[in-house]
């Protein structure tokens, strides 16, 4: 039995309309735009809201599932330049979710012991367990994009990622886990105004990162770095999908679609009881 459907303003899905296929240019992509949505923001957020509970019990059934041994897990990679939307995915979307069936880490600067290891290292011990979503606020990815913009490893190293990211996610699609590799492109004038927001409001000046600035005079080159990965490293077992995020509305339904494409493709069946029922209820009667 698979999640209750609700009615829908889809007019396309988001694995079609978004995913990275071959010719795909990120150039191309308008983030103001809403592929495969005909509503508006009132409509995204009815959207939101009627996607919960279908949301909420396939979680429930994939983490019931593994406590019998069923493999399936989830894993949510998130990218995007500073203030795309992250947060607001995690909280507005993954958030709807039972967190004990959440696994979330955010991937900051390497630490001196993770930078003596491959880079992959540090990724492994964050990969969901079976039953679980898990959820990478940036991560492996970071290794050829800030590590391509910045120069911070040798053009061979770099290199030699795509194919060593291509390999490990090949395995973890293998294990049983289904990865969904969103990026959220934003426009640079439309960061640009949510950092001056940062600046003008003081309970958000703890999101600003004066560092945000430095990063916006790359944008170009980051642009460049994402395409590559792209070309590179969206493939069939774990393909990329590119969401316009300068509506925020817009970027969350359609990453919770994603999430429930995956989930009613894994379509976890709740666990059969391993004891008598109608002993059990007699047993529970009579006490």
């Amino acid at each position: 039995m698979t999640a209750s459907k609700h009615a829908s303003t889809w007019t396309a899905p988001p694995r079609d309309t978004l995913r990275v296929g071959e010719g795909f240019s990120l150039a191309d992509v308008d983030p103001s735009s809403t592929p495969g949505f005909d509503g508006d923001k009132q409509q995204g957020r009815v959207e939101l809201d009627a996607g919960v509970p279908a949301l909420s019990e396939l979680q429930e059934r994939l983490f019931a599932a593994s406590t019998q041994g069923a493999p399936e897990a989830v894993l949510l990679v998130l990218q995007a330049m500073d203030t795309a939307g992250k947060g607001g995915i995690v909280k507005h979307v993954v958030g709807s979710v039972d967190p004990q069936g959440v696994h979330h880490h955010a991937f900051k600067k390497p630490t001196e012991e993770e930078r003596s290891h491959d880079f992959l290292w540090r990724v492994e011990p964050h990969l969901p367990k079976p039953g679980q979503i898990g959820v990478f606020d940036r991560s492996h990815y970071e290794d050829v994009l800030i590590g391509r913009v910045r120069q911070l490893a040798e053009p061979d190293e770099i290199e030699r990622r795509y194919g060593a990211i291509n390999d490990f996610e090949a395995g973890i699609v293998a294990s049983g886990t289904r990865i969904v590799k969103v990026m959220l492109q934003i426009s640079a004038d439309e960061q640009k105004e949510r950092l001056a927001d940062r600046l003008a409001r003081p309970d958000k000046h703890w999101k600003y990162n004066p560092g945000d600035v430095d990063e916006r005079e790359l944008w170009p080159a980051y642009q460049d770095a994402y395409q590559v990965a792209f070309e590179r490293t969206s493939t069939e077992a774990a393909p990329w999908f590119v969401v316009p995020a300068d509506r925020k509305w817009y970027a969350r339904i359609a990453v919770q679609r994603l999430l429930l494409d995956a989930l009613e493709e894994i379509d976890p069946q709740w666990p059969a009881a391993d004891y008598d029922i109608a002993v059990e209820q007699a047993r529970l009667a009579a006490s």
